[in-house]
């Protein structure tokens, strides 16, 4: 590409951007980049690009090789080109998941109330916080309510224990390093040691448990769902008024949430297959 081209395609470029506020340039081209490889579905080579998306050929190698470093593109050296890279894959492979576990869970909830005969959600991780993403509530005149889109801090909840207990360890690392405990009761736990070995120790049982540390007067029990590589990618558990949490009711719910969880991870990695 002619030097003067390029510097004429800067110069309109920067001015494109500077005219529509609330735009970030580089996120701009990574997704216009994103979405010329989607749509032809075929490598395309660096000149290609830079005509096709009129950026600058000095700009686009550094980004081209921060998203061929990070495995959101890839590069084949017979096609000389660039392509959509496994990251991207994994992505849409996780919303895929998310969307196609709902689906699943949502026709197995009812049997885990009808069982227990409590209410039961199924929790997704939403940044540090767990999120009620599907649930079956107890038909009882004392009841915990539990709402879709519900949110609560992963630490506090035995449904975001058993998603915290399960994370890679880079990811929990990450996690540690930066929450802010709230006393939400008197029961909540309030350090990282505290919460690291709370964590080993549903790792250790496969579930995870609260008694009052979201909501006085409750109690939660918790299992993961794993996907096949062992990422938690949800967590199904019931909440009670704590008096009715016997230990008949613990057994109870640790062995309709086991059979759920199974049921639930045989019909997803089944549907994967």
């Amino acid at each position: 590409m002619d030097r003067k081209i390029e510097l004429s395609m800067q110069i309109e470029d920067n001015k494109k951007s500077a005219g529509e506020p609330g735009t970030v340039k580089s996120a701009t081209r990574v997704l216009d980049l994103f979405e010329f490889l989607g749509r032809w579905d075929s490598e395309k080579t660096h000149t290609e690009i830079a005509e096709e998306l009129r950026i600058p050929k000095s700009s686009l190698t550094q980004l081209l090789k921060t998203l061929v470093q990070r495995e959101y593109l890839t590069y084949v050296p017979a096609a000389k080109g660039y392509g959509l890279g496994p990251a991207v894959a994994k992505l849409a492979k996780h919303l895929r998941d998310g969307n196609d576990i709902v689906a699943v869970a949502e026709g197995v909830l009812p049997w885990v109330m009808s069982e227990t005969g409590e209410s039961c959600a199924l929790n997704f991780i939403k940044g540090d916080k767990s999120e009620v993403v599907a649930c079956a509530i107890s038909p009882r005149r004392l009841l915990y309510h539990m709402r879709l889109g519900d949110t609560a801090p992963l630490y506090a909840t035995s449904g975001g224990k058993a998603l915290l207990a399960y994370l890679p360890p880079e990811m929990l690392e990450d996690y540690l390093g930066r929450v802010v405990f709230e006393k939400i009761t008197s029961q909540t736990i309030d350090s990282v040691p505290a919460l690291v070995a709370e964590l080993e120790k549903v790792r250790s049982e496969k579930v995870a448990f609260v008694v009052e540390e979201f909501t006085t007067g409750i109690a939660g029990v918790a299992r993961p769902i794993l996907s096949t590589t062992g990422f938690p990618i949800a967590s199904l558990n019931i909440a009670m008024p704590l008096a009715r949490f016997d230990n008949r009711m613990r057994e109870n719910c640790i062995s309709t949430l086991g059979k759920a969880v199974a049921n639930i991870q045989e019909r997803l990695h089944k549907a994967t297959r």
